[in-house]
């Protein structure tokens, strides 16, 4: 049984949706943040950050689809932070502004029915959005605030997150 479905892990799920909702309020104020003034990069990779702490703790209670949303998110987040092409940037800001409403409507999901479904929102756009993003980066090598290889996101762990996520 999945921990989502677990009644013995509803406490810990509730705690985990309670934790991520506040992450995600202040993940919406750093993309504020960065609308006003593009130039402050930081903002992304700050983004990626707090949503890698999403990523984490999702994945330790099985939310597995919400995982690979937040690496997605942590992915193009870093990468973008190392460009200056202000139309790239512009679109990234809406791919992050479209990934966090597509990572609140999962945590509603994951807190009231304990699925990680997402109803009401245009997937098949967010996966076009996302694969011609990931395919404008292939340039850029590190993928995480990681200095080291170990830090590197190749092209095809990009497209395997979209394939697990049915994009």
């Amino acid at each position: 049984m999945s921990m989502l479905k677990d009644p013995d892990m509803l406490d810990i799920v509730i705690g985990f949706c309670d934790e991520s909702d506040e992450l995600c309020e202040q993940l919406e104020e750093i993309l504020e943040d960065y609308e006003d003034d593009m130039t402050q990069t930081a903002h992304l990779e700050k983004f990626g950050q707090i949503i890698d702490r999403i990523m984490g703790a999702a994945k330790s209670i099985e939310a597995e689809k919400i995982g690979q949303y937040c690496e997605l998110g942590k992915i193009i987040s870093y990468k973008a932070s190392q460009t200056n092409d202000k139309e790239m940037l512009n679109i990234v800001t809406a791919v992050l502004f479209d990934t966090l409403e597509i990572l609140q409507a999962m945590l509603k999901s994951v807190r009231e029915k304990q699925e990680e479904v997402v109803a009401g929102i245009n997937v098949d756009t967010f996966a076009t959005r996302l694969k011609w993003l990931s395919e404008k980066f292939t340039h850029i090598e590190r993928a995480s605030v990681a200095l080291d290889q170990g830090g590197k996101q190749d092209q095809a762990s990009i497209d395997a997150l979209l394939e697990k996520l049915g994009l």
